[in-house]
């Protein structure tokens, strides 16, 4: 049923997510600057008043596309997972640039470390990283309760 990863047009993802927000730019912006990525170019289409109805950053392998938010439109940010080498430096460079840290680098499953962000646009972002030799945490550990307080604070948001 899906394309394999070998025809994908321009080496990409089979799956790549598309955020919808207000300032498009800026958000493009956050993530190419936390991230150390570049912003694909070639992709970026304003509208004629200047708002972005497509932009891409390319993020590892998978193609990260944006837009503005248009008149009508809901803002449609999402939920993402990110594979990073240290997740208290990711976190530290979201934060700078107006994120909020939702959990703080934490002990998570498979031997891995997991931080979690919430940035200016309402994006969750789930930060992993390798930690070979670290015991899962348990249930209601800070990785549960600080993504339900997080889940439940955006819920109330309007």
């Amino acid at each position: 049923m899906l394309l394999p990863t070998d025809e994908v047009p321009r080496a990409g993802a089979v799956l790549n997510p598309f955020v919808i927000v207000d300032d498009a730019a800026g958000f493009l912006e956050f993530v190419t600057s936390v991230f150390e990525v570049s912003e694909t170019v070639e992709a970026r289409t304003p509208m004629p008043d200047g708002s972005l109805i497509h932009a891409e950053a390319r993020v590892g392998d998978v193609d990260l596309m944006v837009a503005d938010r248009r008149e009508g439109w809901p803002a449609r940010p999402a939920l993402l997972q990110v594979w990073v080498r240290d997740v208290a430096e990711v976190l530290a460079r979201a934060e700078a640039r107006g994120a909020e840290v939702v959990t703080p680098p934490t002990h998570f499953y498979g031997e891995t470390t997991l931080g979690r962000m919430l940035d200016p646009w309402g994006t969750v972002w789930w930060l992993y990283a390798p930690a070979p030799g670290r015991p899962d945490p348990e249930w209601g550990s800070e990785v549960f309760t600080t993504l339900d307080k997080a889940m439940r604070a955006l819920g109330t948001k309007k």
